[in-house]
């Protein structure tokens, strides 16, 4: 049987309850809190009766749980299994971690791995400080690559031409101090690529300076590694302290990365 396509020929055409049933979960995802069936209908314009059906055929199979009190819907339990089945089963995660221990004891600060996805780095993988002040971020965790000197150290590795389809329509501000003009952006990326990594200065999270290193094991780059320190704790030796650190644990994760079979990425 001949498989139905549509508009581009080699994309298979979308199977509509498919559809929707990622959708559903994306805004469910997308929301920190949980949400009536109302708020997804006007999220999602599917016909009440049909996204009523479907939450009752999600809310069985364990992937969305329902509030019956509140009738409010949010992800369940089979989504979690799910996620943590992708980190367990990624390459680069399970090479990455060993590094990124090895940066907190070198340098005792908050080590994250994180991917690109569209205009948005999800967090992979954290290594937390032991000090008191520290940063603390969930694996999941989206944020917008504009903001975030790991978003910034992959987008410095794309051509400029590839920039505009990897930053929303509206560069929103995160903090006072976000770069929001793409004309400003584009010269700080032309900064970073040559000096070989990415930084920012409170633009994602007042008080705290992040840096970061691309990983070029594969081309189009997708993933980083970063540090982020609290601007209290920050000197000039420091700096070049988790500098270093990243630099040499980005090349040794690369290399690692490259041999044959290590990932099917």
């Amino acid at each position: 049987m001949t498989e139905a396509v549509s508009g581009n020929s080699s994309r298979p055409a979308a199977v509509k309850s498919a559809d929707r049933t990622v959708e559903l979960l994306e805004v469910l995802a997308s929301f920190d809190r949980r949400m009536t069936l109302t708020e997804l209908h006007r999220e999602l314009s599917y016909p009440k009766s049909s996204l009523y059906m479907l939450l009752q055929t999600l809310v069985a199979r364990g992937w969305i749980e329902v509030d019956p009190d509140r009738g409010t819907y949010g992800i369940g339990v089979r989504a979690l299994l799910v996620g943590t089945s992708y980190l367990d089963h990624d390459p680069v995660v399970r090479t990455a971690i060993r590094l990124m221990e090895q940066i907190r004891l070198e340098i005792n600060e908050t080590v994250h791995l994180a991917r690109l996805d569209g205009p948005n780095v999800v967090y992979l993988a954290s290594r937390e400080s032991e000090h008191h002040l520290r940063v603390v971020s969930r694996v999941g965790r989206r944020l917008p690559a504009f903001s975030t000197a790991l978003g910034k150290a992959v987008l410095s590795t794309r051509p400029p031409e590839e920039l505009d389809s990897l930053l929303p329509e509206e560069m929103t501000p995160l903090t006072a101090n976000t770069v929001t003009n793409p004309d400003a952006l584009r010269a700080q990326l032309a900064e970073f690529r040559s000096l070989g990594y990415a930084f920012e200065r409170e633009e994602n999270t007042p008080g705290l300076c992040c840096f970061a290193v691309a990983l070029p094991y594969r081309s189009p780059v997708t993933d980083a590694l970063s540090c982020s320190v609290p601007v209290a704790r920050l000197d000039d030796e420091h700096e070049r302290q988790v500098i270093a650190a990243l630099l040499g644990a980005a090349r040794t994760l690369s290399e690692l990365l490259r041999q044959p079979g290590l990932t099917s990425l």
